[in-house]
């Protein structure tokens, strides 16, 4: 948390240890140091946003509604959830709602259906391309977040049971094993077919969003999301850095952040992929070699030396300038080229990660002809009687990396100076300064305060106080969490004196004021006294009361004989759950003419343009 905000990002999104959140295996935050967090966040002048974002029980609610009020009255700007009935007990409690992608929210109808929910912002699902989201945009009033950089769910995001199939631990209740960072074998036919050295078959790349991101701004994008969890504060200040320089808006001067393309791909990558914001491109999602952090590829073994290892570039690799490439593919993302140094971190891979790979620093680094180079190795370092020619070499860590991370963690915990303040100064001969003093950035927005000096204002013997001098001393706020955004001296009358300390000491005054205001929790709505659980509205779906109906046994059939026996055992009412239109057309027919009433199981999921 802290090296995103050193790194200059505008919100961060968090678990509590309390659970609800969608990684109940991360290290979260306590509930009870909630509002010492989110005052750190506002001081920084970004946004905080709570994860309760899995689906809920019905036990569960009271829980969920303590909860939530203690998250309102922690001055949180919004919770980001999945389950409907937690919807609707943040809008009784007054508190902003976005819906997660777990919500699997996949277009502007459904967009428009969470409104009645209190939802004010969604998080579309990872599997929509920049052309789909833009209809997305058009289609709703709803503002818009995007993944742009991190994992990728091989499922639609909300939609995988594999976890909870086979270990039973569910994903919508933040308990994901990640069956597909398993190896698995494929048969074809009932025959294994060899795969060789791929054998993690449903484990995809990871998103990398850099050269979408100008497309997806032009598209009315509010928000680009980074996944941040799980991972160490180096990848975090990397990619918050290389998005908002991507964005035109300049990283934190307060730490030197690596902005090359490598290292993107060095702090944290599993292979880079552009997911779905190029459209559906199935072949190049998955990489298959590997399930975990890898970097960057560097090149091939050629051979060992005792101590060393001559490395040589692949002649798959082709060298990229600035972001990702196009890759001969059309959709497949091709890595930039990486300069091995010595301090960088290498890994071995044989193509088997689920035994112990070797790795680690190198400690010299020399040319052995055209992109080849002679790695030296020490103590510690790889057991190089394992590593065989042929081993594919990666850069998986860089100290300029790790150096920036761990810089970025120790500033985001001072004052970064990132809530702009508007002064306004007025004065007369004879009269005190007056000056009122306006934030116009952060959680608190448009709050002021105003002083005025000790002393009145009087004639200056030579040049007055000006508006470079009010700026250099009424608005120097260096080492507080405020800078001065603009001053307006139009109220000041010219030819004016003021003692430099009475300034001083109205900016010290004004700066207690204002970063007070900065992270003062105002009320997030009349929560009321009895208990905030909704009272559930609507009717019966038919005209019968539901308690003088005999239960009906309705199958659910795929195929024509599952559907032939359902009409031959004498089944009232069927539901139809086909592949392909042309046959559902002939099964409704079918059914309809035994006088059976049908319904239809529709997609799960709908983009935009599929109405």
């Amino acid at each position: 948390m802290s090296a995103a905000l050193a790194a200059g990002a505008d919100a961060i999104y968090f678990g509590l240890d309390e659970g609800f959140n969608a990684r109940a295996r991360a290290t979260n935050f306590p509930l009870d140091e909630l509002a010492d967090v989110v005052a750190w966040i506002h001081r920084a002048g970004a946004k905080a946003y709570v994860t309760m974002n899995t689906l809920v029980f019905e036990p569960e609610l009271p829980i969920v509604e303590a909860m939530i009020r203690r998250v309102a009255a922690a001055g949180v700007d919004a919770i980001i959830v999945q389950d409907p009935a937690v919807c609707l007990l943040a809008r009784a409690a007054g508190l902003e709602t976005h819906a997660s992608t777990q919500m699997t929210a996949s277009s502007p109808l459904a967009a428009e259906l969470l409104k009645d929910l209190g939802i004010t912002r969604v998080v579309v699902p990872r599997e929509l391309s920049v052309g789909e989201i833009a209809d997305y945009a058009a289609g709703t009033s709803l503002p818009l977040e995007v993944f742009v950089h991190g994992a990728l769910c091989v499922a639609w995001s909300g939609q995988c049971l594999s976890s909870e199939a086979w270990g039973g631990r569910s994903a919508n209740r933040g308990q994901c094993a990640q069956a597909c960072r398993l190896p698995y074998s494929l048969v074809v036919d009932g025959v294994t077919k060899d795969l060789g050295d791929v054998a993690y078959l449903l484990s995809p790349k990871d998103l990398v969003g850099l050269d979408a991101v100008e497309k997806l701004a032009a598209v009315g994008v509010a928000s680009l999301k980074i996944e941040g969890r799980l991972k160490g504060p180096h990848y975090v200040a990397t990619t918050v850095a290389q998005y908002r320089h991507a964005l035109g808006e300049g990283a934190s001067s307060r730490v030197d952040i690596p902005l090359d393309a490598a290292s993107l791909h060095v702090a944290y990558s599993r292979g880079s992929s552009r997911g779905f914001l190029d459209g559906a491109n199935h072949q190049t999602l998955v990489e298959g070699r590997f399930p975990r952090h890898r970097g960057l590829a560097l090149g091939r073994v050629v051979r060992i030396d005792i101590d060393e290892v001559i490395v040589e570039r692949d002649p798959a690799q082709r060298p990229v300038t600035g972001g990702l490439a196009v890759g001969a593919s059309g959709g497949e993302a091709s890595e930039p080229t990486i300069e091995p140094r010595a301090g960088m971190g290498v890994v071995f891979d044989r193509g088997r990660p689920e035994d112990a790979e070797q790795g680690g620093p190198i400690f010299g680094v020399e040319s052995a002809g055209d992109q080849r180079w002679r790695l030296r190795f020490g103590n510690p370092g790889p057991d190089l009687g394992r590593v065989s020619p042929g081993d594919f070499v990666w850069i998986s860590s860089d100290p300029r990396i790790n150096r920036a991370g761990d810089q970025a963690a120790a500033a985001g915990r001072d004052p970064l100076g990132r809530i702009g303040v508007a002064l306004v100064v007025s004065g007369s001969d004879g009269a005190p300064l007056h000056v009122t003093a306006t934030l116009v950035a952060g959680y608190g927005a448009g709050r002021s305060t105003s002083g005025v000096s000790t002393s009145a204002l009087t004639p200056a013997r030579a040049k007055g106080i000006d508006e470079a001098l009010i700026a250099d001393k009424l608005g120097a706020f260096g080492g507080t969490s405020l800078h001065l955004a603009s001053l307006d001296t139009r109220g000041l009358a010219p030819g004016l004196h003021l003692p430099v300390s009475e300034l001083k000491e109205l900016r010290r005054r004004l700066v207690v004021d204002l970063e007070r205001e900065a992270v003062r929790v105002v009320s997030q709505g009349a929560a009321p006294s009895a208990s905030m659980r909704p009272v559930s509205q609507g009717s019966a779906p038919c005209d019968t009361p539901c308690d003088t109906m005999s239960p009906l046994l309705v199958p659910l059939c795929r195929t024509d004989a599952q559907l032939d026996a359902a009409l031959d055992a004498g089944a009232r009412e069927i539901e139809l759950d086909w592949m392909e239109l042309v046959g559902l057309g002939k099964a409704v027919a079918r059914a309809k003419a035994k006088g059976v009433r049908v319904g239809v199981a529709t997609v799960r999921v709908q983009k935009p343009g599929e109405e």
